[in-house]
């Protein structure tokens, strides 16, 4: 497989293949050396897969004793070894380069974290703290397709691979395997991130999920406020993190409009206002006119965010540009 198509097992929707996703954990503990398991349960999200997770080691005893350094850690580490003793670091950088690096971006650092914070969060609650501990046992299934784009066709790791594409997290005990269902829903903006602004984000079967705006986390109740909101109710809101996510979600000309902001600056370039925000750095954006017209003629108005100390429209048009104003001269505006 390329990397593509591992990103698209990254971020696959819809059910599991639990015939394939059973047969290829079987074959992962045989490929550990490892007994098959003697049970495979399922479960609808990650949540649901780490208290189940959480049960067995309560229960105690052999079964509930995890393998995951057997069936995961280990042929990883072989493979990784045995690839960098064959192409040396600097090969193993450029392979990792080509091959890895940007599906590790996209589904680690812009999914897998949030959810493991989200859970570790949700988890804390458990006084014993086996759920959240859980979470360090836990095989990422679809979401190890952010490091096997550079180990592709590896015979060690065939059954990681092809649970990978089957099924979604999952948790290898010495008797039990718990193996969790792939999202129902997975929303992104264009740079990857978990981004929607009129239900969750990620949704899993069991109705387990996160809302996010623009790779940040935010709490269900917010996000069922963001379609009716106020101009005073976000200037009355105290976190300023919920507060920028609403006025994005507002509309940024809508809330200057709406709140009275005040014209710092006109010239040429555009019109620059400005909008005091309680408790919070003040809102100040160019209101520019695009140069190349709509094709009925029209042009279109943006509004773009600069830095409270821009004091002249000139100069926040050139610093969207990267520029100090005197740098910042075009013949023709886009």
């Amino acid at each position: 497989m390329t990397d593509r198509n591992w990103l698209a097992v990254g971020l696959a929707t819809g059910p599991a293949d639990r015939v394939e996703a059973e047969d290829a954990v079987r074959t992962a503990y045989r490929l550990a050396g490892r007994p098959e398991p003697d049970r495979i349960e399922w479960h609808g999200s990650p949540r649901a897969g780490a208290v189940a997770a959480a049960r067995l080691s309560a229960e105690g005893g052999e079964a509930g004793r995890s393998v995951r350094a057997d069936v995961r850690t280990r042929p990883w580490a072989t493979a990784r070894a045995a690839l960098a003793a064959r192409l040396g670091s600097a090969g193993w950088a450029e392979h990792w380069t080509a091959t890895g690096a940007r599906t590790w971006q996209l589904l680690v650092d812009r999914l897998v974290t949030p959810v493991r914070t989200r859970l570790e969060a949700e988890l804390a609650d458990d006084e014993t703290g086996r759920a959240r501990m859980a979470l360090l046992d836990a095989v990422h299934g679809q979401h190890d397709a952010a490091w096997l784009p550079a180990f592709d066709g590896v015979p060690e790791l065939d059954g990681l691979a092809r649970v990978a594409r089957a099924a979604g997290w999952w948790w290898p005990y010495v008797r039990v395997a718990v193996l969790t269902e792939r999202p129902a829903v997975l929303e992104r903006d264009n740079l990857g991130r978990l981004h929607h602004g009129d239900g969750p984000a990620l949704s899993y079967p069991d109705g387990w999920g996160m809302h996010a705006w623009r790779g940040m986390p935010i709490p269900p109740e917010v996000a069922a406020r963001l379609p009716s909101l106020t101009a005073a109710e976000i200037r009355a809101e105290s976190n300023a993190e919920m507060r920028r996510v609403m006025v994005e979600y507002f509309g940024y000309e809508r809330y200057l409009r709406e709140t009275g902001a005040t014209k710092v600056h006109e010239d040429e370039f555009g019109t620059l206002w400005r909008a005091d925000v309680p408790g919070d750095e003040p809102l100040v954006m160019v209101q520019v006119l695009n140069a190349t017209p709509e094709p009925d003629g029209t042009r279109r108005t943006y509004f773009l965010r600069v830095p409270p100390r821009i004091g002249t429209a000139r100069e926040a048009v050139a610093w969207t540009f990267g520029l100090i104003p005197e740098e910042y001269a075009p013949q023709l505006q886009t």
